[in-house]
């Protein structure tokens, strides 16, 4: 019979549900985060650099799309996006929407200089600004008091 581990009563960072955990449940969470995080706007640089090599319009064909989900990079894409939802499950199982949606869109001003660095892409001023205000606004929910869904009646 395994020896069972103690669960400690603690405060959750913000935007985490209080639940009974083990400390390395907390550190998961945080490692959750980034995880999903990194793991879209990687996804979607190897689907686009992936689907350059296709010089062909995919919507007038559904052929070509068989073909490019068999080019390596757009492979590693699309499996990548699959662990991303996955994660992405997993995290919401310990951790409010109203706090992963805007920390994760920091994604977004990664997605925006991967384009830039590898493929390419460029980039305005524009553009970058409204990177910016996304990275400034995921800051601003990561400081805001915890919300939590427990009392609202949600899931009872």
């Amino acid at each position: 019979m395994k020896p069972q581990r103690e669960s400690v009563e603690c405060a959750p960072p913000e935007g985490f549900r209080r639940v009974p955990v083990r400390l390395s449940a907390i550190a998961g969470s945080y490692g959750l985060l980034v995880i999903v995080t990194l793991l879209k706007p990687f996804s979607n640089l190897f689907l686009a650099w992936g689907m350059r090599q296709f010089s062909e319009i995919l919507a007038l064909n559904p052929a070509v799309y068989l073909r490019a989900m068999l080019e390596p990079l757009v492979a590693l894409g699309i499996v990548m996006q699959i662990l991303w939802l996955l994660t992405r499950m997993s995290l919401l199982s310990v951790a409010d929407l109203s706090f992963v949606l805007p920390v994760t869109s920091a994604g977004y001003v990664l997605s925006t200089l991967l384009g830039r660095i590898f493929l390419h892409e460029p980039v305005s001023a524009s553009r970058w600004a409204g990177a910016i205000l996304i990275s400034l606004g995921a800051a601003l929910v990561a400081s805001t008091p915890e919300k939590t869904t427990e009392g609202a009646g949600i899931g009872k």
